[in-house]
């Protein structure tokens, strides 16, 4: 059976609990040791070896993350509502519209001195804009203090997964999306950093060379993407429509968003269902058996009944369609609709994959283990009042964090625990 170091509380690192120390006094990394099959060598050979202790990269990866995370506040708040992240190029108030001075712009500093209130039209500015500079820096600075001493390289990679993973969290909670401009682009970056550091696609295990991590990263790709899109599209066919029917004739119309931030709604009976939640796919449409139809406030014959909805038009009983910018308004009643629903959003499906990118098809099916476990935790404590329902994508970010910060170990420890004892 393969030897696995769990050292006593007291390791004078007090960070993973798994570091070794060598000879000299210095820390040795799991992906520092010799094994054989590598050359007869050292597991990994430094990109750049600088004489740093993981202390001395805090404050510079703190202050790092900082900065980076007032970009993110640009991105979680521009992407979203398809604005460039470069025009216009500083930032601004949200209510006011005025730009923003440097000044009155530094991380951290610049909210608690402003005490979240703009200096122009003193509207108050969200907790969230000091909570994602804060969240970004710390967890710049914990990769920096974890993985600095075994590669500088594959540390610049890390804080990038980072600044995706948290951009992508609060715009899937706020906007219910994950940006594929974002994942697809981490993924790239998960493939590069595997080839830079064939170890982090098998944390938990023995890395190769260059051309072994990129084909790690690659099934970790495949693993991660395919494996939730099949669970997608298993969901779509078993819980892809949800019929609702009445006694009697409800009322439905669509409602116009109330800020550029908003989604459209479809009202019926009371029940607000955004937009986005409808049509997750161009084949997805809402059927109704309706009993009154009025487009942009004038009735139109019922037929019988059969009223389609789609994403940007409308079918009506007799076959007449409507693009929905060219309308004004659309209510009526009805008495049946089918609405349509996804088990989970394709967004989730490229995270995963991304997540594979980078850490393999290990760290793909613990990022979905973990994230299922923080859902049904978050959802318990919903369902008492502690907060409102979250999607899944800030899960499998959170489940993705925990891999890296040690959730591999937990999984080493997992499999010594299954394998039987070598005679």
């Amino acid at each position: 059976m393969r030897e696995v170091c769990f050292p006593a509380p007291d390791d004078i690192t007090g960070k993973l609990n798994f570091l070794k120390t060598g000879p000299s006094g210095t820390l040795i990394y799991p992906w520092q040791e010799a094994r054989p099959g590598l050359n007869g060598g050292a597991l990994f050979k430094p990109i750049f070896n600088l004489p740093l202790e993981p202390w001395s990269w805090l404050v510079p990866a703190f202050f790092i993350g900082a900065c980076i995370g007032s970009f993110l506040n640009v991105v979680i708040y521009r992407v979203p509502l398809n604005m460039s992240v470069n025009e216009p190029k500083r930032s601004f108030c949200p209510k006011c519209r005025k730009d923003i001075p440097m000044w009155l712009n530094i991380p951290l500093v610049s909210w608690l001195w402003l005490r979240g209130k703009c200096a122009n039209c003193r509207a108050p500015i969200a907790f969230r804009y000091f909570g994602v500079e804060l969240l970004t820096a710390f967890l710049f600075a914990a990769v920096a203090w974890f993985f600095a001493p075994a590669s500088v390289g594959v540390v610049v990679f890390l804080w990038a997964l980072m600044a995706i993973l948290v951009s992508i969290t609060f715009i899937d909670a706020e906007h219910l999306i994950i940006p594929t401009s974002l994942t697809w682009g981490g993924s790239v970056a998960g493939l590069i950093a595997c080839m830079v550091w064939p170890q982090l696609p098998v944390l938990a295990g023995d890395a190769g060379n260059w051309l072994s991590g990129l084909m790690q990263g690659g099934i970790g790709w495949v693993a991660g993407f395919l494996g939730l899109w099949l669970v997608v599209e298993l969901g779509k066919m078993a819980f892809g429509k949800k019929a609702m029917k009445y006694d009697k004739p409800v009322a439905w119309h669509l409602k116009e968003p109330a800020t550029d931030t908003d989604p459209m709604l479809f009202v019926i009976d009371g029940e607000e269902i955004p937009w986005w939640d409808l049509f997750s796919r161009k084949t997805d449409r809402l059927l109704f058996t309706a009993t009154e139809i009025r487009v942009s406030g004038e009735s139109v014959p019922t037929g019988d009944g059969q009223l389609v909805i789609r994403e940007f038009d409308i079918t009506l009983p007799d076959g007449t369609v409507h693009h929905l910018s060219k309308i004004t308004s659309l209510d009526g009643m009805a008495t049946s609709v089918v609405i349509p629903r996804e088990a989970m959003g394709m967004g989730d499906v490229h995270l995963l994959g991304m997540i594979g990118a980078f850490f393999g098809w290990t760290g793909v099916f613990f990022s979905l283990f973990a994230a299922s476990i923080f859902a049904i935790v978050a959802a318990i404590f919903g369902r008492i009042g502690f907060g409102r329902q979250l999607p899944f994508g800030p899960f499998l970010a959170m489940g993705c964090v925990a891999w890296l910060f040690g959730g591999w170990k937990l999984w080493v420890w997992y499999m010594e625990v299954l394998s039987p004892p070598l005679m």
